[in-house]
């Protein structure tokens, strides 16, 4: 039992540090500019992209500081400090909880939401040029061109749409009645450009949706992680708390007159 206990002991110490460091990522991913890095971040200022952000920047104190306590009370043994640590902690996993159950709501509305935006901004020769400009960044790294199709440019290619096929691929003839805006073919023909092909097939709208989505999934996969060693740390230091109420008292044993073997609990000291 005594080893058991100090197992137990052992693993509240551990868990509470980890919720500890976990309460540190909190704090340096909710005060990042993992926005700035994003693409063409115009297009999207009317959508939330920086939601969880504030989730991340009160929590991760308030973790910090409630694990500090959980620390100190699991290393030293002090029964009524776990008790008050499991009750704030969990007061903090339930608050948590429902302040960032919307960024589920957030991911799953993303799609839409930036499908509208690639609409409105439609034709692309007529958006803002500093639009175009970053666009054009995007389409030159990504070997990419418009947001949906090279279609959204019009007539109006950009030099960054522009596709070479390498020597291997251009040596192959395309079959008869081959599409050859394809997906597996890097070039497309541009209506106007039917003698080869001339602009990149793969879209970067898709691309974009990757750099929006990927803050959102970040803040929810590090929610989730914390709220899972919260539940183990309350258990633990729960069950360390309690021990007066699940330890089994020491029992002795007596033997009477008739050699009946009696068991009884031993006398306290105190």
């Amino acid at each position: 039992m005594a080893r058991c206990r100090s197992y137990l002991r052992g693993l509240a110490v551990c868990v509470t540090v980890l919720l500890l460091v976990s309460g540190v990522v909190m704090i340096g991913v909710g005060f990042s500019s993992i926005e700035g890095n994003i693409p063409v971040a115009k297009l999207f200022e009317q959508l939330s992209i920086s939601d969880g952000l504030l989730v991340l920047q009160v929590f991760g104190p308030i973790t910090v500081i409630l694990s500090v306590v959980g620390v100190c009370a699991a290393s030293l043994d002090l029964k009524p400090l776990l008790l008050v640590f499991s009750v704030l902690i969990f007061v903090e996993f339930v608050a948590l909880m429902v302040v960032a159950s919307p960024l589920v709501q957030v991911q799953a509305q993303l799609d839409s939401a930036v499908e509208e935006v690639f609409l409105n901004v439609t034709p692309l020769h007529k958006a803002e040029p500093y639009i175009q400009r970053e666009l054009n960044k995007l389409q030159a790294s990504d070997a990419c061109c418009g947001l949906r199709t090279f279609e959204d440019w019009a007539n109006f290619l950009p030099v960054s749409c522009f596709c070479t096929l390498p020597v291997s691929a251009s040596d192959r003839q395309p079959s008869p009645g081959a599409d050859n805006s394809s997906s597996e073919a890097p070039c497309a023909n541009h209506p106007n450009q039917t003698t080869e092909p001339r602009v990149h097939s793969k879209p970067c709208g898709p691309i974009l949706k990757t750099y929006l989505s990927f803050p959102i999934k970040l803040r929810i996969g590090i929610i989730s992680a914390v709220a899972t060693i919260t539940m183990a740390a309350i258990a633990l230091c729960l069950t360390l708390g309690l021990e007066n109420y699940w330890k089994t008292p020491p029992v002795e044993t007596t033997v009477d007159d008739f050699n009946r073997v009696k068991y009884e609990p031993k006398p306290s000291l105190t």
